[in-house]
């Protein structure tokens, strides 16, 4: 009997570290995040979010350990042998060892992505080579050691705290006791689990999942602190995105909203050159032209030639957002149309649907040569396979900067990622000067990312700022101004619309950029110097990423139908303007016209903001606002997400040629 609950207090024991390694990680997660809840957390609410954590921690945990509860409960006389329970030891070290490195990998990275890592990652790093991959973790390891130290010591806790074994181990003495006692903590245990496991033990009561967190916070970054990157991966394991809601008939959806562009423009095709610039991580936060006012105007940026260039002879928006918080979110919403909803497309079945794009509506229908341009490793981030499967026809990465004679290979390589911007924007220019006109090509730009170096030669050269992120910002820009300076001297110059903007946000600071829309605040610029008429600042539409397909065929007066989730922001209505974009912290949709934000669970309205005047959202407007501005808001929504969700599990996102 003794030696029975000694097993089962053993148990017990050994779950408790592992809860206590947990909370632990989520202490220093809160720690190393902390510019992200000071403004609100108090003792009482962040004593609450690791409360509720525990919950999130159960069924992790149980999961993570099933093979240690099977090998102590299941009645078996013959497997209570110190081999075994060696055996046990390792397992759980191990096992609880990588939970633990998973949430302290997410300490990091969660700045980034808002959200803790889910079973996506493991296919967004797909196409990464082990050679690159143990050099990305290499650096990390190096620049977080402090991280790695802890680690190290909780992985040698888990093993020292392990329960200890008598002694000396016999063949128990009544088998009879034996198996009736471990049978019973076996029936009991079973169900035990399954409750903890589901988060209750009522027929209503659904398995928890992480958009569960939502009701124990207060703002959806905090359900970074109440998840675990374990429960995350868990939860979204053979997850699918596109499930189609039955909002409303297909009729009343196309009569709301309609992704297919129909030419109503008489003018003839102009075949002007299109180039594409996505900038990595480049939020509006760190420019001064959108910023004049903040820090009682004495905030100056980043971004001197950038301002420059918007102040002198660009379009651009004050309200203008991204359709995601990844680089692989964003190709797609900027050079396809194709909004973010749920999960990457780049990480879903769907990736293999028939997709257009301005490559492809340029390239096969007008004869533009087109190309994309990213200085990674060929094939990286999965990158160069959408540009193929959206119509590019030449893709330069690496390997061709490398085998350039005019340049330097990889001598100009971060170490990291990729080819510095400045070398490859000049290389990126070289091979413009080349191409048969009229051509469409479009750029990513790599040396504004962690770990956020600038080349040797320009140490100090740029400010520093508040954030690690902001020298490289500063570095980028000036690379841009040396692109520019040497394609303004090239002849395809005047006849070009140059798109700039950025794949997502970063390392916000401010308040008002720490909200969930603030998370998606990035510039939408149009520079054409051969039209000076394409020039000033909006600052009452609505614009996103997705826009800039439908706004760039509609400049160039394209003729042929298409489908695109956007709309041609210079030519359509300025009050028909919508962002719509998906939060991953707390699984909800957030939809933005006219002077309201929506936040939209699938199912219902959660909440609304005057986002024009309350730009921290400070009240909750949703019982207050127009109740007929918030049916149609809801009703257009709706028909957005349903179509998209159809068109996306049904293959349907091209116009079929006849």
């Amino acid at each position: 009997m003794k030696r029975n609950l000694s097993i089962i207090c053993g148990l017990i024991w050994d779950l408790l570290i592992v809860y206590c390694a947990y909370t632990l990680c989520r202490a220093v997660f809160l720690a190393l995040n902390w510019s992200l809840y000071s403004g609100t957390m108090t003792f009482a609410h962040a004593t609450g979010l690791f409360g509720a954590g525990l919950l999130f921690d159960t069924p992790a945990i149980l999961y993570t350990n099933a093979i240690i509860l099977l090998i102590f409960l299941l009645p078996l006389h013959w497997k209570e042998t110190p081999a075994v329970y060696r055996v046990a030891r390792w397992i759980y070290t191990i096992v609880n060892s990588i939970a633990v490195y998973m949430n302290l990998m997410d300490c990091v990275y969660f700045p980034f992505t808002g959200k803790r890592t889910t079973a996506s990652v493991f296919a967004e790093f797909g196409n990464e080579s082990t050679g690159e991959m143990l050099k990305i973790f290499g650096g990390q390891f190096l620049s977080h050691w402090y991280l790695v130290l802890l680690a190290a010591l909780i992985s040698w806790a888990l093993w020292k705290l392990f329960r200890p074994i008598p002694a000396r181990v016999k063949k128990p003495v009544g088998l009879a006791r034996y198996y009736l006692l471990r049978t019973l903590a076996l029936v009991v245990t079973i169900p035990l689990c399954i409750g903890a496991i589901r988060g209750g033990f009522t027929k209503a009561t659904r398995p928890i999942t992480i958009s569960n967190a939502n009701q124990y916070v207060n703002r959806p970054a905090e359900t970074g602190i109440v998840l675990n990157t374990p429960f995350s991966i868990f939860r979204t394991l053979k997850k699918t995105p596109f499930a189609v809601p039955n909002y409303m008939s297909d009729k009343e959806a196309e009569s709301l909203y309609t992704p297919v562009h129909v030419p109503g423009d008489t003018a003839a095709f102009t075949p002007r050159n299109v180039v594409v610039l996505i900038l990595e991580s480049y939020s509006k936060q760190h420019f001064g032209y959108y910023n004049k006012t903040l820090r009682g105007g004495t905030y100056k940026g980043f971004t001197p030639f950038l301002d420059s260039l918007i102040t002198a002879s660009a379009m651009t928006y004050k309200f203008s957002y991204a359709n995601g918080r990844k680089s692989i979110e964003g190709m797609p919403s900027v050079l396809s149309s194709l909004p973010n909803f749920v999960e990457p497309l780049f990480l879903t079945p769907a990736s293999l649907n028939a997709m257009s794009g301005l490559a492809r509506e340029l390239g096969e229908n007008k004869g533009y040569t087109t190309a994309f341009f990213h200085g990674a490793q060929n094939g990286s981030m999965g990158f160069q396979a959408f540009a193929r499967a959206t119509g590019f026809q030449h893709y330069y990465g690496r390997d061709e900067f490398n085998a350039d004679p005019n340049f330097n290979g990889d001598e100009d390589f971060d170490g990291t990622w990729a080819i510095w911007d400045e070398e490859f924007f000049q290389f990126f220019a070289q091979q413009l000067e080349k191409m048969k006109q009229p051509f469409m090509t479009a750029l990513f730009s790599a040396s504004s990312h962690d770990p956020f170096a600038v080349p040797e030669k320009y140490e100090g050269r740029f400010p520093q700022g508040e954030r690690p992120l902001q020298q490289c910002i500063a570095y980028t820009d000036y690379a841009l101004k040396r692109f520019f300076e040497t394609a303004s001297r090239q002849p395809w110059f005047k006849n070009t619309l140059f798109v700039i903007t950025a794949d997502h946000v970063s390392q916000q600071i401010d308040p008002f950029y720490c909200t969930t829309l603030g998370n998606y605040c990035v510039p939408i610029i149009l520079y054409a110097p051969g039209d000076p008429s394409l020039h000033g600042y909006d600052e009452q539409q609505v614009v996103e990423q997705i826009d800039i397909m439908p706004t760039v065929l509609g400049y160039l007066h394209y003729d042929q139908p298409y489908v695109a989730f956007g709309r041609d922001i210079l030519r359509g209505a300025a009050e028909e303007g919508f962002a719509l974009h998906w939060l991953p912290e707390s699984s909800c949709y957030e939809y933005v016209w006219g002077d309201y934000v929506l936040q939209f669970d699938g199912k219902q309205t959660t909440s609304a903001y005057e986002y024009r005047t309350d730009s921290t959202f400070s009240h909750n407007v949703l019982g207050t606002m127009p109740p007929a501005t918030r049916n149609r808001m809801e009703r257009h929504m709706k028909s957005v997400i349903q179509q998209y969700m159809q068109r996306m599990t049904n293959d349907n996102l091209v116009i079929k040629k006849r």
